[in-house]
């Protein structure tokens, strides 16, 4: 793996490289590759997950397209028979996020207004390392309910433990038309996957998002996902606001938002995560249940 990738950086076979690992998320192998011309940040996993690098490289690609957000430069993206890699631009980060909140809350809102004709992706991608189903819709509420919440509850219930969950979920999933009752927004450009650790900021000020699952969805969904683990400033809400308010009624809809994200961190680990997502769903049905 490592010669393949010196090969396709065009580093000669004489030159000297250093593999330095480096923090790169809970899921890949991460390294700082350097050598005399240059260096590059590279994750690597076993070949099954070559779909995974590969996904991430077209979001990637895309919010680079959008002229919005910066995001590290795609090099390389390519497997073997036994490893599957993905290399970008090596980027400093700063310690300090001082300045970069608000204007990545002004940028984000400017990637949102990219918008497509319908609600989905080109295909299906990972969030985390559950595979992420985007198949398209016209209707938001038919998206999040069939893609997003019916995958959670397919997932819960092949497993004992999460099979409560599944049965909360598909009572759920009955009543997302009324939660989400006259809400019918544009399909936006989403990083999809938009938690504290998934961006950082240069020396400069500048902000840098990575690590996307994007696909085309209600922008609020990055929203609540920002809040859920945190991360993100006051200053950031501010500026995106000021760029792009968003709808009433954000805050009843950022509930069942969150609940995706919960549940699938009930179904990819278990514990505590289980009885949140319950919890969330209870509450939501209450909602339901209030309001008829």
């Amino acid at each position: 793996m490592r010669r393949a990738i010196a090969e396709a950086l065009g580093i000669a076979s004489t030159t000297r490289c250093e593999w330095h690992s480096v923090q790169g998320g809970d899921i890949c192998r991460a390294f700082k590759l350097t050598w005399a011309a240059g260096r590059v940040f590279v994750k690597t996993h076993d070949a099954a997950y070559a779909a995974m690098f590969e996904a991430e490289a077209m979001g990637l690609a895309a919010i680079a397209a959008s002229a919005t957000v910066r995001v590290p430069q795609v090099l390389l993206c390519d497997a073997d028979s036994e490893s599957s890699w993905l290399v970008l631009e090596w980027l400093d980060f700063s310690a300090s996020s001082h300045g970069g909140g608000a204007l990545l809350g002004t940028q984000l809102a400017a990637m949102h207004r990219h918008t497509a004709a319908a609600h989905g992706w080109k295909k299906d991608n990972f969030i985390g390392l559950s595979r992420q189903s985007n198949h398209r819709y016209d209707r938001w509420c038919d998206f999040f309910a069939n893609e997003r919440l019916g995958a959670q509850r397919d997932m819960a219930a092949a497993h004992a433990s999460t099979r409560p969950l599944a049965d909360d979920l598909a009572r759920l999933i009955e009543h997302v038309p009324c939660l989400l009752a006259d809400h019918a927004p544009a399909p936006s450009l989403l990083h999809g996957d938009l938690w504290g650790g998934n961006w950082g900021t240069l020396a400069g000020g500048e902000p840098v998002l990575f690590d996307p699952a994007c696909y085309y969805g209600d922008r609020e969904t990055d929203l609540a996902m920002t809040e859920l683990f945190g991360g993100f400033g006051a200053e950031f809400y501010l500026a995106y606001d000021a760029a792009w308010p968003r709808a009433p009624g954000y805050s009843g809809r950022r509930d069942l938002y969150q609940l995706y994200h919960i549940a699938n961190h009930a179904n990819l680990f278990g514990g505590s995560y289980v009885e949140r997502a319950r919890s969330l769903t209870a509450r939501l049905l209450q909602r339901v249940g209030d309001a008829s």
